[in-house]
C-alpha cells in the first residue's frame, strides 16, 4: 500500500479514527507522518502489560483510600500508589500488603485470586482426589461469601465423602 499523501513511498504509518460512529483510515509514509505531526516516537508506541494492568487499577479503585494508596509494603517500601502508576509489585511480599486492592484485579484478569497452575489429566480426564477437594473447598468459600447455605452443606457433605474415600484407599495402597 503507497502513502495517501506522496503516493511514493509505502505507508508505514496507519491511523483509524472514529468519529460519530463513522470510521476513517489514513495510511502514510513515515516521512508524511513527520512532516503533518502524526508520527510519534516508537517508545511512546510501545505496549506494555504493565501500563495495562496500571489502567485496570485505575478503573477498579473505588473508595478514597484505594485511590490514595497509602499502603506500603512492609519488605520493599512499595507504595500502592507506586504499583498503580507502573503496574509492577516490588517483591512477593506485596501481594500480601496490597491483597484488598489486588483481589479484584486478579479475580477480574484471572478468574480467581489464587494461582493452581496446570497439571496433567490422568484416566480420561477425571481430577486427581487432593485437586478435586481443593475445588470444591473453593467452591464451599464462594457459596458461603453468596450465603448460599443449602449449597455449601451440599458441597460439605461431598467433601467429607471424597476425603472419607480417600482416607479408606490409602491403607489400600500402601500395601
Amino acid at each position: 500500500m503507497l502513502c495517501q499523501i506522496c503516493g511514493k513511498n509505502p505507508a508505514s504509518v496507519h491511523f483509524t479514527e472514529i468519529h460519530d460512529n463513522k470510521m476513517s483510515e489514513i495510511h502514510v509514509c513515515e516521512r508524511c507522518a513527520e512532516e503533518k505531526g502524526m508520527h510519534m516516537p516508537a517508545e511512546q508506541h510501545k505496549f506494555e502489560i504493565a501500563d495495562l494492568l496500571a489502567g485496570m487499577v485505575d478503573t477498579m479503585t473505588h473508595t478514597d483510600e484505594e485511590r490514595v494508596g497509602h499502603v506500603q509494603c512492609p519488605r520493599c517500601g512499595l507504595l500502592y500508589s507506586s504499583f498503580k502508576e507502573t503496574g509492577r509489585l516490588g517483591c512477593s511480599e506485596c501481594y500480601s500488603a496490597f491483597q484488598f486492592q489486588l483481589r479484584p484485579l486478579l479475580r477480574r484478569i484471572h478468574g480467581d485470586t489464587r494461582h493452581r497452575g496446570k497439571a496433567p489429566t490422568h484416566g480420561g480426564g477425571h481430577e486427581s482426589g487432593p485437586r478435586q477437594i481443593q475445588r470444591l473447598h473453593d467452591e464451599l468459600q464462594r457459596a458461603v461469601e453468596r450465603e448460599e447455605f443449602e449449597k455449601a452443606a451440599s458441597i460439605r457433605d461431598e467433601i467429607r465423602k471424597l476425603e472419607a474415600e480417600r482416607a479408606a484407599a490409602a491403607p489400600r495402597e500402601r500395601k
